[in-house]
């Protein structure tokens, strides 16, 4: 793999004094209780861990197990892990530069060890990660389902580096930026050397949360997509997602949309599948409120889900970030909602009336076009509410129901239509 562009043909692991001084004394005698323990488990009087043992405790299978093993073990090819094959490997892995794990990472995906990273070595990751991901959750999907998806993570990469009679690569560059693209992924493979459960970074699976009458079939969310967008959040907003709004069920409303949001402060998830077959949306991390300029924080993203699945993070090129104007008369302001971009050349918009709308380019988000062309018309709109646990309103039915609480809340809707003040 070595050019300009990509790692040294070898692995350049730290020596074990160096690795050694990046533990405490602490996490150093917690390691040495970690070797002996999986040690005893190998049957080798101690001396060394072998590799079924050692994919077995970290829940690593298949091809992306056996890789790690080899890594770690310096390639070896002698089922022998030793205690300095582990402090080295988890002090380059884990308490690395971020460029020595970019790179251990890099050559961790190499599943095939030949120096060359192929669109198929990703196609044996990826699959590897789908079924310990969702077996985890206890919903393993279908296979079909994980061609789907793992087609949709492929299109999202690069294979720029050539090699004579053989097809492209993915070059070290071309890994670190697919990695800004689908963070779920560099989450979840920088998290390998944890004991496995539903809550270890890169694993977890928001859980959605919709009316039980509801046929599933319909919705556009799935736990990949889920999976995937969660790899830009934070671990408490990947607790529980709730339904909130669905064209098919709610109609195409602009103002059915608002009413059903405009109970809470949470994040929004916000998805659309056009008429072109592509899904796309955006995460508002602030509430749909109105507002005559742009607004929202740096938490605000853009995504796509298919054909390819790709994560758009704010670049600090400006503050565009979110989008909410109802009722305005200015042709300046255009009523919708969006993200990114500017005023009528926006990231991601849909207007008022909920039957079109455009994306284009933007240096908000560093965003193509999200479709196949820059016009939208959407053909299923759906909104999830991310519920932050902790921070829930803890109000009961009975509170709710007072002439209080329900004038807070036609009053909140008469500001998101823009009429609760005549000075508006």
């Amino acid at each position: 793999m070595g050019n300009s562009q990509s790692p040294p043909p070898n692995p350049r692991f730290n020596s074990a004094s160096r690795c050694l001084r990046a533990f405490t004394p602490k996490e150093l005698e917690d390691l040495k209780s970690l070797f002996n323990s999986l040690a005893a488990q190998s049957q080798t009087n101690g001396q060394y861990v072998s590799s079924s043992v050692f994919q077995v405790y970290f829940g690593l299978k298949g091809p992306l197990g056996e890789r790690m093993f080899d890594l770690a073990t310096q390639g070896r090819k002698d089922d022998k892990l030793t205690f300095e094959d582990l402090v080295i490997t988890k002090g380059t892995y884990v308490k690395g530069t971020n460029d020595e794990i970019e790179e251990f990472i890099y050559r961790l995906l190499d599943v095939t060890d030949d120096e060359i990273l192929t669109r198929s070595d990703l196609d044996s990751v990826l699959v590897n990660m789908f079924n310990h991901i969702f077996q985890l959750k206890g919903s393993q999907p279908e296979s079909s389902s994980h061609c789907y998806m793992v087609e949709t993570f492929l299109n999202a990469a690069t294979f720029s580096k050539d090699h004579e009679g053989r097809d492209k690569s993915m070059s070290f560059e071309d890994f670190k930026s697919w990695c800004t693209l689908v963070p779920s992924v560099k989450k979840f493979l920088s998290n390998l050397l944890v004991p496995p459960d539903p809550g270890r970074p890169g694993s977890k699976v928001p859980k959605l949360q919709y009316s039980e009458n509801i046929d599933s079939s319909i919705l556009l969310l799935r736990d990949e997509y889920a999976w995937h967008m969660g790899g830009a959040l934070s671990h408490e907003e990947l607790e529980e997602w709730k339904l909130l709004y669905h064209s098919s069920l709610n109609g195409l409303s602009f103002n059915t949309f608002l009413g059903n949001i405009s109970n809470g402060d949470e994040p929004t998830v916000l998805i659309i599948k056009d008429r072109e077959g592509y899904i796309f949306g955006g995460f508002a991390s602030q509430p749909w409120e109105r507002h005559g300029d742009f607004y929202g924080d740096m938490k605000t993203f853009l995504f796509q889900l298919y054909p390819k699945a790709s994560i758009f993070r704010p670049t600090g090129a400006n503050s565009n970030l979110q989008w909410c104007a109802v009722n305005f008369s200015s042709e300046t302001i255009p009523n919708g909602i969006g993200f990114g971009g500017r005023i009528n050349h926006f990231g991601m918009f849909l207007s008022a009336s909920f039957d079109q709308g455009h994306t284009f380019s933007c240096t908000t988000f560093n965003s193509p076009c999200l479709s196949k062309t820059a016009k939208i018309c959407p053909e299923v709109i759906e909104c999830w509410g991310v519920v932050r646990k902790g921070l829930e309103q803890e109000t009961t039915d009975v509170v709710k129901g007072t002439v209080l609480e329900r004038f807070k809340e036609d009053r909140h809707m008469l500001n998101l239509v823009g009429i609760a003040n005549a000075s508006e």
